[in-house]
């Protein structure tokens, strides 16, 4: 499995994540190859890290995997940490992913409801038997020759499950290997004209998955909010060089 290289990765100041902020609230765009919590040794930055030295009660109200890009809440203060986890539980947090997949895929309101199984270690698996109930509505955004950007809608909100109920469609999320997804090099999609330094090894476009947490929608005690996260540098790099060379 592809692993993510933190020593070649600069981390940026909470500050400049946060894409919004009230009294209760802070709302970022949270990076690449960050993990949202502490990890089991404790010895990595992680975002709840970041947040509390920038508010020392600041506390993640959901997660993103690692190498997942996109919208992060983090709650203020207790009361209304509590307010959104209730939230989540009920299933009134509306969630926008957009991912990258191989093939060209039209997928128009398509219902994946495959119970997911997490067997541990960041495990999981599609079991009927064993498996808690999971829901993802797919809507195919924009084509390519040979990839598809994908509106992803996880009504539940299980470990993997956006990636995992890809694979099940025979599109798994480019670059997510853990799920058979491969990574796409510009030589791959630019055949004319490609050159390379002698000696020299071709790097992936993405070091990472394609998947962003795109938007986010819910409401406490009366109040909307509505949040939006513009791509991060790979995935905007990655569509753009689809756009000029698989059109």
């Amino acid at each position: 499995m592809q692993k993510s290289d933190n020593r070649l990765f600069k981390f940026p100041k909470f500050q400049d994540l946060i894409i919004f902020e009230d009294d209760d609230l802070i709302v970022i765009n949270k990076p690449p190859f960050v993990a949202s919590l502490d990890n089991r040794s404790g010895d990595e930055v992680n975002i709840l890290r970041l947040a509390k030295k920038y508010h020392p009660d600041a506390q993640v109200c959901h997660r993103l995997d690692k190498d997942t890009s996109g919208l992060l809440l983090l709650a203020k203060n207790p009361e209304t940490y509590r307010l959104v986890s209730m939230e989540f539980e009920r299933r009134r947090v509306d969630k926008i992913y957009h991912a990258i997949i191989s093939g060209t895929h039209t997928f128009t309101n398509l219902l994946v409801n495959l119970p997911i199984l997490n067997q541990g270690n960041k495990n999981v698996s599609i079991d009927r038997a064993n498996g808690k109930p999971a829901e993802t509505v797919f809507n195919s955004i924009q084509y390519f020759r040979h990839f598809t950007l994908v509106e992803c809608k996880p009504i539940t909100g299980r470990m993997h499950q956006i990636r995992i109920h890809l694979a099940t469609q025979r599109a798994a999320i480019v670059g997510d290997e853990m799920y058979r997804g491969k990574p796409v090099y510009l030589s791959q999609i630019k055949k004319r004209g490609f050159t390379m330094a002698k000696g020299e090894e071709e790097q992936p476009i993405m070091k990472r998955f394609a998947l962003h947490a795109h938007q986010i929608r819910f409401s406490i005690e009366g109040k909307e909010y509505n949040f939006e996260a513009p791509y991060p540098k790979d995935f905007a790099t990655l569509l753009k060089l689809l756009e000029k060379f698989d059109s």
